[in-house]
């Protein structure tokens, strides 16, 4: 799962290669770019949120995807997490500069650290934090399915986590409703939101994890410099 699912979500920012992302309009249109400053406006507003989801990881390579679905939870400052319900029970938290993953299956807990200086603006903005327009080139795509607007937005410097990543949005809210991360492979993975709730008043409690007595404590961590 890469670092504890984060990276799985491209929610880790990947090292600059120093090259340019694939020739796009340099710059948003109006709409765009009001869209886009609603939308973080929303979230700058926004101090925590839950959320049930469903995850649809569609492997390129293999052909094949796998369907999960569950809950999330975000708090300000640089708090979540993930609960998978299906097909297997798992969980995942992101606590200031703590990450932990839960596998009750196989009875483990793995820890590890994760600076808010490596997380994307792709996720950080949900915190109020970052700055999308400054990132990434957006534009609006066209997409006779979706029940709100669908934004595309390419990294103005390689990326080498993830080639795009798409949000659509609820035009009234500009809220995010669904999001796709088209890995580099051509793999996606796209996780719908519903029952959205925001400004509940979600307590710290909500991102520790209890896990049985005698449960396997894995250190994921680097280690320190000498």
């Amino acid at each position: 799962m890469g670092i504890l699912a984060l990276l799985l979500l491209g929610l880790v920012a990947s090292p600059d290669a120093g090259g340019a992302a694939a020739p796009r309009p340099a710059e948003p249109t109006p709409e765009v770019r009001a869209l886009v400053e609603r939308m973080q406006a929303f979230y700058e507003k926004t101090q925590d949120f839950t959320a049930a989801f469903r995850q649809d990881y569609v492997y390129k390579t293999f052909g094949r995807t796998v369907t999960s679905t569950g809950t999330v939870v975000f708090k300000k400052p640089a708090q979540m997490r993930w609960d998978y319900l299906t097909p297997t029970k798992r969980a995942f938290v992101l606590s200031g500069e703590k990450v932990y993953a839960w596998d009750p299956g196989a009875q483990t807990l793995t820890k590890g650290a994760l600076p808010a200086s490596q997380l994307s603006s792709s996720v950080t903005f949900l915190w109020g934090r970052g700055h999308l327009l400054e990132e990434f080139i957006i534009v609006r795509a066209s997409c006779p399915d979706c029940q709100g607007v669908l934004l595309v937005l390419t990294p103005r410097k390689t990326e080498t986590r993830f080639r795009e990543l798409r949000l659509e949005l609820d035009p009234k809210t500009a809220q995010v409703r669904r999001s796709v991360v088209v890995d580099p492979d051509g793999s996606e993975n796209t996780i719908v939101f519903s029952d959205l709730r925001t400004n509940t008043g979600v307590g710290k409690e909500r991102f520790i994890l209890e896990v049985p007595d005698g449960t396997q404590v894995l250190d994921a961590s680097p280690p320190p410099n000498p």
